[in-house]
């Protein structure tokens, strides 16, 4: 059964009736552009047909009941008595940042019934609560009657994640899920808030491979972004006229290094050459040099190796095994890092036989297994049903 049959179908069963709304958000990959959307800078990234389906109604109460249709774990909670401290780990959380950050806003919910149910891997670095966020705040906003801009909805799941779950992420999730096209990467510019579709080559295709290591970005994340805004911080008492890290060009960077901290130092220079990776890995699709983006999605893992220290063992075995196989064109971790996942650029008619032969040679070398899937780039978020 389609995941979008099996929230219906659930949601009948739970409450009885049909849904008002059913909605899909998609999960994103992160292709080139590693932490730089907290400092204003640009990213490649692409919706994938992984996401979170979403049907709901309304309650006629001020309850909320909701059921995620995979796990069967259930919630609720009043929509007027939502509790200013999240529970530590409970995915409820992003819904009542939501409910919390709309109202904010102006934008009242009414109680509701809702089931969920998602193909993105968790806590693997495909962005599951993005997916979460946006497919229920569609949803949300269907039941309370309002619209908003889709850069104010990127802006509620952000807010909902920073100042209600607890993790200082970026816009980059939220853009990617709502912007996502077909056939195309999502160039995203955070300091501009615009946006390009960037078409992915012909006969290329995208390889994920989840190492099965789960992370929990809130701490390791909040002390990669404090460390940023620290080297801007001392550049700018340096007597550079830097706001964010996408002021700083690799040179300049390098010529301050001797007076930023090396721990500070390395994590700007991550960045800072992720922005700079970012646009000369445009320039090679425009141009078709698809062996010169694959080699920048190398130098990335490189850096996110030895600037940014966000890889671990099984992200970097992955992505050497990768490499080294028929039809590979460049691999790197995708997302947070701390685990999850790589993403590795393919010729298209070896994606199969790369993806099952990165599964086998991991096991052996490792002795560890990890899911790979071959995914394409999708549509964005949208309302599927009403």
């Amino acid at each position: 059964m389609e995941m979008q049959e099996r929230v219906v179908a659930a949601f009948e069963a739970a409450y009885g009736r049909r849904p008002g709304v059913v909605t899909r958000a998609p999960g994103r990959l992160e292709i080139l552009g590693n932490h730089t959307d907290y400092n204003e800078g640009t990213v490649l990234s692409v919706a994938v047909d992984r996401a979170t389906w979403v049907s709901a109604g309304l309650s006629g109460t001020r309850e909320c009941r909701l059921l995620d249709a995979v796990s069967g774990s259930r919630r609720g909670f009043r929509v007027d008595a939502v509790e200013a401290r999240p529970r530590p780990g409970d995915w409820v959380n992003y819904v009542k940042g939501l409910v919390v950050e709309l109202g904010r806003r102006g934008v009242a919910v009414p109680g509701f019934d809702l089931v969920l149910g998602s193909t993105v891997p968790l806590s693997a670095g495909m962005s599951s609560s993005a997916a979460l966020e946006m497919s229920v705040l569609l949803a949300l906003l269907r039941l309370a009657g309002r619209d908003l801009d889709w850069r104010e909805m990127a802006r509620v799941g952000q807010a909902c994640e920073n100042d209600y779950v607890g993790a200082r992420t970026g816009l980059l999730d939220q853009f990617s899920s709502l912007r996502g096209q077909a056939g195309h990467l999502v160039y995203s510019d955070f300091r501009s808030l615009e946006v390009a579709a960037v078409p992915l080559p012909a006969g290329t295709a995208l390889v994920v491979a989840n190492s099965m290591v789960r992370h929990t970005l809130t701490g390791e994340y909040n002390e990669r972004r404090e460390a940023c805004e620290e080297a801007v911080r001392l550049l700018q008492a340096d007597g550079m006229a830097v706001r964010a890290l996408r002021d700083v060009t690799p040179a300049c960077l390098e010529a301050a290094a001797g007076r930023l901290p090396p721990r500070v130092y390395r994590r700007a220079r991550h960045v800072v050459g992720e922005i700079a990776r970012v646009e000369a890995g445009v320039a090679a699709l425009r141009e078709g040099r698809l062996r010169d983006f694959g080699r920048l999605l190398n130098e990335s893992h490189e850096s996110s190796i030895a600037n940014f220290e966000n890889s671990c063992p099984e992200l970097d075995a992955l992505v050497a095994l990768g490499r080294s196989l028929p039809g590979a064109l460049g691999a790197r971790l995708s997302g947070g890092g701390f685990g999850g996942i790589t993403v590795h650029l393919v010729e298209a008619d070896q994606a199969a036989a790369y993806a099952e032969a990165l599964q086998r040679q991991y096991r052996t070398r490792t002795g560890q297994a990890a899911e790979t899937m071959v995914c394409t780039a999708a549509e964005g978020a949208g309302v599927m049903a009403s």
